[in-house]
Order: structure tokens, then sequence, then C-alpha cells
């Protein structure tokens, strides 16, 4: 029976891949902060799907995090047959006026943490020829973000890197997928503490089980990315390379600018 790890396992994206690999009799290692959470999504999928689920209550922005993850998955004697690093946060607003460290914050665990976690499976799944590595960047990787700046550099990172991935890694029989989904029925705009005006002007394109569906299908195809969402979010993938960059930037800055900015 194959196992996955998933960091940010305890809602949204990551918690509807647990759900779906667990019925698709997949053992499962959920990574996240809350530990009440964890628990209770472990208890579940177990009883409903008697499945094996490890619990690794972790904040990857902390120092020895990822380390102490493998460390624990080599404890107890797992294999990680498919890695998902789903974890990531976005902070809105101006970057001069914002909190220092939870800008910092984002970059350590948007891209620190992934690629830790990507070079520490990664050597196992070349060694044994097997394996797959899921990467959740976003649709904010295909251009600059003005007041969600870290957050979309970081993603844009997260595209390059898996591609690079992808190509080094087809010739091991190891898959690297990264997934760019749009706006999706998340607490991403609370917890990125969007205004509520501005929120509720982004269209929630996709659900969480519809991110999962066709990750997994591409997963499936060898693809090396996939962006998710409906026509207006493939259209932005497409066109944004071609509008030029000075324009683009007055466009999304007066977009995404409020009156609390």
């Amino acid at each position: 029976m194959p196992t996955a790890l998933i960091t940010g396992a305890s809602s949204g994206i990551g918690k509807a891949f647990a759900q779906k690999l667990a019925a698709h009799n997949t053992n499962l290692v959920l990574v996240a902060r809350s530990e009440e959470k964890l628990n209770q999504l472990a208890k579940k999928l177990q009883e409903k799907y008697k499945i094996q689920v490890d619990t690794l209550v972790k904040d990857l922005t902390e120092t020895g995090a990822t380390h102490d993850i493998f460390d624990a998955v080599q404890a107890k004697g797992l294999t990680i047959d498919l890695l998902i690093n789903n974890a990531g946060f976005a902070e809105y607003g101006d970057f001069a006026e914002k909190d220092e460290e939870r800008q910092i914050k984002i970059v350590q665990l948007n891209i620190l943490a992934l690629v830790d976690l990507t070079h520490k499976f990664l050597q196992g799944m070349r060694q044994r020829r097997s394996g797959s590595i899921i990467n959740v960047s976003s649709l904010t990787a295909f251009q600059p973000m003005p007041y969600l700046s870290v957050y979309a550099a970081s993603k844009a990172f997260i595209v390059s890197f898996s591609q690079a991935l992808w190509a080094e890694n087809r010739h091991y029989n190891v898959r690297i997928l990264v997934i760019c989904p749009g706006p999706v029925e998340t607490g991403f705009f609370t917890e990125a503490n969007f205004p509520p005006a501005l929120a509720a002007k982004t269209n929630k394109i996709s659900t969480c089980e519809q991110v999962v569906r066709e990750s997994l299908q591409a997963l499936e195809r060898g693809d090396s990315m996939v962006v998710i969402g409906g026509m207006t979010t493939h259209l932005i993938t497409k066109l944004s390379p071609f509008v030029p960059r000075k324009i683009l930037l007055n466009i999304l800055e007066k977009q995404f600018k409020t009156k609390t900015v």
C-alpha cells in the first residue's frame, strides 16, 4: 500500500488531498500546526477507510522542522511514495508597511521548507526509481502581484523549481508536478488579511475537490504543470506574458489597492 505525506493537511486543499488519497487506499502522513484538527481528520480517515494515518504536528517555519519530519518518517520505517508540498500562506498589504518577520516566514514556509522536504524525500525516490512529488503553486505565479509581493514571488519560484526538477527526474521514473490553481474555496483570503470588500470581488472558481481531482489526473499523465480553474484563470496565464509589464503592473496595482492601503 503506498504512503503519501501531505503538508498543510488539516484544512483546504491539503485536507482534500488526504480524503481523496485515503479513499484510494493510500496510507497517510499528515503534517500541520493544528494538533486537534489533524487528530480529528486522522481518526475519521482511519475509521472510514481502514488505512494507517500518522500525524506530525509541526510549524514548518521553525528551525529544524523539516529535519524533524524526515527523521520521524525514517524512525517509523515509512517509505514516502507521494510527497505533497501544500503548506503555504500569504499576507495582503504594502510590503514596506507589513510586519518584517511575517514576510520572512512566507519565504521560510513557501520556499525553504518546500525545497528542503523535496530534497530529503527525492533522494529515496530516485534510488527506488519510483515516486511522485506535487508542489502547490498558484495563479499568482504568472505575474508580479502588488500587495501580495512576497507570496506571488514565492509561488513563481515554485513553478520554476518544480519544472526544472521534472526535467531532471523523469529519467528516474520520478514524477514532479506543480499545480497552479486560481481562486479556491478555502480560508485563504481571511488568513491573508484581505480587506473583505476586495475578497468579495474575487470569484471563487474552484473547489478543493476539483483541485485535487485535476492534480491527480495531471500527475497520472506525467505533466510538469497544470493550471486549475475556469476560462479566466487560463486566459491570465496565456495573456500575461504578452502584456507590457508596466501596463500590467499598473492594472494590478489599481485592482488590488484599497483605501486601507
